[in-house]
């Protein structure tokens, strides 16, 4: 049925079997995986394996010339095709030209010179991408110990970018970020008894004893190279970033929005959305608040429930905990909200390395050989409440990022390669991930207070991630009727007074929360926008089934939708609306 499902929009598909855009947008990515090995690891594609790219100017030049080149090939293609393509091509090549612009255009600002942030960095893409080689046979193990031993050399080129932008002065890295990846290379060193996360990741039984050695050498390479980076910010570049802004400005941040999002926004007007946006979900904990503890304030209902909710002990425990939420979640919405292709029934509950600062998900290798996994951080904690790890896992899992990455894997011969991986754009994943979330409310899933609490906590982060991450880069006053700092102007220090006043995250999370708005600029948008442009696609679909006397069918819109490839938000809502 998924198949059938697939595209509904495109009904003159069938008679014009030529792919233009579609094929061009394929060879990108593989000319792009050559270009980075770390995007073939990821996509399971068997180039590259042993390794790594090149950080330092000379390879973002390469990388810049392939887009380049793509988009004067892309050109050419629809000159061809005149207007007349079915809408699977065009919204391909719609995509493609969005992203390769938008990636230009922070190249051409020169953002890469100065990209240190301590989530997502490029540094910790390294070390992830470790983490999803397959290591079942010796050449896969010999694969990881060249790959390794690389590593010093691939760091010393992110500091050779990073010693381009330090010596013309204003292409620099604010000092909190510097800080930051300091002591996250701290915590990767001192894994496995201070031998470092990479003797760790090697040290498994199953290695094959010929290997031990070359394992042990590269891993301690790779700690060496880790070890010198880190020296080298803390010595070497941060007394030249001294003083540095945490903001960015209105110019800068918004290209950065632009690359996450998929669309130019109206800055002033989105931040004025996510105030009335958080304003509403405050009445909606607040009310939640009380039926945990009668008389309660949301954050005495969340001490509340960490000291006397449900929890579970031990890492391991946690891990199948989580493996039992999405396998319920599965069995009980396939054939209901969805309608799933086997190999998107499996989907595996890990552990993250040490050192990481959020939960996340990997999609599956093109073949599904390796499968979708989220990803949870323990940052050293054994015990774990339930209350906001539920929604947090919808999320992450199911019917989150493992269905709508899992399904664009499943059609991507349908799609294109490209659709369906790394053109993805935030804005529609994330979106997506926190419509899931409402999805599962709307479906009666948070049964008890407790894990309504959950919801809606999940649900105010993500409102005040668009005021405080648009309010801090651009400055911008704390609303008048703000509890707090009403006519100020935002600063990291008032804004994390705001978000832990206001969330039930820890101490350190809230930290890490203003961390990641300074590092990221426009990142942290995507996920409320993003959801805002997937009920409103649903809703205008629902309201045109209406008006042709049409029963709207939430299953089938789901399963077009989620074949639909990634988006950005200039074009979401509109297909979203049509299906």
């Amino acid at each position: 049925m998924v198949s059938e499902l697939v595209d509904q929009t495109d009904t003159d598909s069938a008679r014009k079997p030529e792919r233009p855009i579609r094929d061009l947008a394929d060879r990108y990515v593989h000319r792009l995986a050559a270009v980075n090995p770390l995007i073939a690891t990821w996509l399971g594609l068997p180039v590259g394996e042993d390794r790594l790219p090149d950080l330092s100017p000379a390879g973002r030049v390469a990388h810049d010339e392939l887009s380049r080149a793509t988009l004067t090939e892309l050109d050419a293609a629809e000159r061809v095709a005149a207007g007349d393509l079915p809408a699977v091509e065009r919204r391909c090549g719609r995509l493609l030209r969005e992203r390769l612009e938008a990636d230009l255009a922070t190249s051409g600002d020169e953002e890469y010179l100065r990209e240190l942030v301590n989530v997502f960095g490029l540094q910790e893409r390294v070390q992830e991408i470790f983490a999803l080689m397959p290591v079942d046979s010796a050449d896969n193990w010999a694969a990881v110990a060249h790959r390794m031993r690389l590593l010093p050399a691939t760091l010393a080129g992110f500091r050779e970018t990073l010693e381009q932008a330090a010596a013309r002065g204003s292409f620099t890295a604010a000092p909190r970020q510097v800080r930051l990846l300091a002591g996250q290379l701290d915590r990767w060193l001192a894994a496995t008894d201070g031998r470092g996360w990479y003797a760790g990741f090697a040290e498994p039984a199953q290695v094959p004893a010929a290997l031990r050695a070359a394992l042990d050498t590269a891993a301690a390479e790779a700690a060496a190279g880790t070890a010198a980076l880190r020296d080298w910010l803390r010595t070497g570049y941060l007394p030249r970033v001294e003083g540095s802004p945490d903001g960015i400005g209105a110019d800068r941040y918004r290209a950065w929005a632009r690359f996450w999002t998929g669309a130019d926004l109206d800055l002033v007007e989105t931040y004025r959305w996510g105030w009335a946006t958080y304003q509403d979900l405050r009445v909606q904990l607040d009310k939640a608040a009380g039926e945990v503890l009668p008389g309660g304030t949301p954050a005495a209902a969340m001490r509340h429930l960490d000291e006397h909710g449900e929890a579970v002990e031990g890492t391991e425990a946690i891990r199948i905990r989580l493996q039992q939420i999405m396998d319920e979640a599965i069995r009980e919405l396939n054939g209901t909200a969805f309608e799933l292709a086997p190999p998107l029934h499996v989907v595996e509950a890990r552990i993250a390395p040490a050192g990481t600062g959020a939960p996340y998900y990997t999609p599956p290798s093109r073949d599904f050989a390796r499968p979708g996994r989220t990803w949870l951080p323990t940052n050293g904690q054994t015990r774990f409440p339930l209350w906001q790890l539920l929604s947090t896992w919808y999320h992450e899992g199911v019917p989150g990022h493992h269905l709508q990455h899992g399904q664009w894997v499943y059609v991507a011969g349908r799609l294109s390669l490209y659709q369906s991986s790394v053109g993805g754009i935030d804005a529609c994943g994330e979106g997506w991930a926190l419509y899931a979330e409402r999805l599962m409310d709307e479906l009666g899933y948070f049964r008890t207070p407790g894990d309504r609490i959950g919801y809606l906590d999940r649900q105010l982060l993500r409102a005040i991630r668009v005021v405080l991450d648009i309010g801090l880069h651009l400055e911008l006053p704390v609303p008048a009727d703000s509890p707090m700092g009403a006519g100020q102007r935002w600063t990291p220090e008032l804004a994390r007074a705001f978000l832990a006043a206001h969330s039930g995250q820890p101490a350190a999370a809230v930290d890490a929360e203003i961390d990641r708005y300074l590092g990221l600029p426009g990142q942290a948008i995507s996920y409320k926008l993003g959801e805002r442009a997937w009920l409103a696609g649903r809703a205008a679909a629902q309201a045109a089934h209406r008006a042709r006397g049409a029963t709207f069918d939430a299953k089938s819109w789901h399963m077009a939708a989620l074949s639909l490839g990634s988006l950005g938000l200039r074009d979401l809502t509109d297909e979203l609306s049509r299906l």
